[in-house]
């Protein structure tokens, strides 16, 4: 008689290459500012100090160039791209309008185990929030919103949200530098899970309003910047 087989094991997480080890290893040096707007990225120093080759970096450049974190300036090359409070303003509404759709829906439509999904993905950003480096806490908060996502089945709005990831990241992380803000994040994020958990579309849309307003104001003070240099 024939022996039935075992199934292989499921991979559950693709091994990375060396190209999105050097993406991820320079935009967490972008966004958490060891490399600052308007420095050159130099090909060089970047090889030797990574241990890569210039293929791979100029790779990583053009992928980066796409996430809007890099700048290719003629007869300059790449430099850390600059982010102006006009380029931050649509950032925020473009949030406002994705992350409020998207929690609304999971308050009026979740299904079983989102609850234990999203209380989960609070924890991870509650047990990453006074790290030193904010890289940790940078990817649970992603995954945060990614759960409400993905429970939305707003895919397409996802996407979006992903290109756009690198800048929100950058923002993020200047949010969590500023010592003025209003409220601490993490009790925006709180509010966020009690409303969406609670069934109250409307409370989990001006949950996420609330936290949205505060970080670009937050973001707004930083860049220095006014209100009508930007209307």
């Amino acid at each position: 008689m024939k022996s039935e087989k075992i199934p292989l094991p499921r991979i559950e997480k693709v091994p990375q290459t060396l190209r999105d080890i050097v993406q991820e290893r320079m935009r967490t040096a972008i966004i958490e500012g060891h490399f600052a707007p308007g420095e050159r990225l130099v090909e060089r120093p970047l090889c030797e100090q990574l241990g890569v080759s210039r293929t791979v970096i100029r790779e990583t450049i053009r992928f980066l160039e796409a996430e809007g974190l890099v700048d290719i300036i003629p007869n300059r090359g790449p430099i850390v791209a600059t982010l102006s409070w006009r380029q931050a303003k649509q950032i925020y509404d473009i949030r406002r309008q994705l992350e409020g759709s998207a929690v609304a829906a999971c308050a009026a439509n979740a299904k079983a185990g989102f609850a234990e999904k999203l209380t989960a993905a609070l924890h991870g950003i509650e047990k990453t929030k006074d790290d030193e480096t904010w890289s940790d806490l940078l990817k649970a908060t992603t995954h945060f919103y990614q759960v409400m996502f993905e429970e939305a089945d707003h895919a397409v709005a996802w996407e979006i949200v992903q290109r756009l990831n690198g800048r929100i990241s950058r923002l993020r992380a200047l949010t969590l530098a500023a010592k003025d803000r209003s409220r601490p994040g993490f009790s925006h994020m709180k509010e966020i899970h009690a409303a969406t958990l609670s069934r109250d579309p409307d409370a989990a849309r001006r949950a996420v309003e609330a936290h949205i307003d505060d970080a670009a104001a937050t973001a707004q003070r930083f860049l220095n910047t006014k209100p009508h240099d930007d209307e």
